[in-house]
């Protein structure tokens, strides 16, 4: 358990929802209301029936811990950021799925997300929840991924440079799928031994592995 300077709670999973799903459901209060976020798998040849597929499998896992659960597409949002500030308020929670860090950094930027996210931390109570790409997005760069997700992938028309750092909350680099039976565990390694070559900061997760960041 880490202590939290914050008022946000965070659920970190280095795999979808990881090992600790009893302690998941005990961090908000029944019924609340998370939105599940989706824009990590928005990239450009994604098949959107496989992405629909996997955000309704999510959804229904958030529904069977207890939450009342809804899509939220950052898309909706491009250029609206009141919007979607007014949006997050009617929340308890967020659950931002895996996929591309650099496609999930875009609609974050292009939606306002990434700057409404500092007033969101201070919300008591209020839970992030995430897996692989939705735990990187929260270092403070995206260089610990670069062979890992593809930084040149511009599926929104508004973006078309790779944003390179992350939402600012850990200052080093936190690699998922480590040492796991996961397609990109080999990738990781790799990615752990740049970081090791370059003494860059980071901390490894294995799949099952969580994060529990609470008051």
């Amino acid at each position: 358990m880490w202590h939290n300077s914050n008022a946000m709670q965070f659920y970190l999973s280095s795999y979808k929802f990881g090992n600790e799903t009893e302690k998941l459901r005990c961090m908000i209060p029944a019924g609340s209301k998370v939105a599940h976020i989706n824009n990590s798998r928005d990239w450009t040849d994604a098949d959107p029936v496989r992405r629909a597929e996997h955000q309704n499998a999510e959804l229904e896992e958030l529904h069977n811990l207890g939450f009342v659960a809804e899509p939220l597409d950052l898309k909706d949002y491009f250029g609206k950021r009141d919007k979607l500030q007014a949006k997050l308020q009617q929340l308890d929670g967020i659950w931002i799925s895996g996929g591309n860090t650099f496609v999930l950094r875009q609609a974050m930027k292009l939606s306002g997300f990434d700057q409404l996210f500092e007033g969101l931390q201070a919300r008591k109570g209020f839970l992030y929840g995430g897996y692989s790409a939705g735990i990187c997005i929260l270092c403070d760069s995206l260089k610990y991924i670069e062979y890992v997700d593809n930084p040149n992938n511009f599926p929104y028309s508004g973006s078309s440079e790779t944003i390179w750092d992350g939402l600012n909350l850990f200052p080093y680099g936190i690699l998922p799928h480590y040492d796991s039976d996961h397609f990109e565990s080999e990738a990781i390694g790799k990615e752990v031994q740049r970081c090791i070559d370059n003494k860059w900061l980071f901390k490894t997760l294995r799949d099952g592995e969580v994060i529990i960041i609470e008051d």
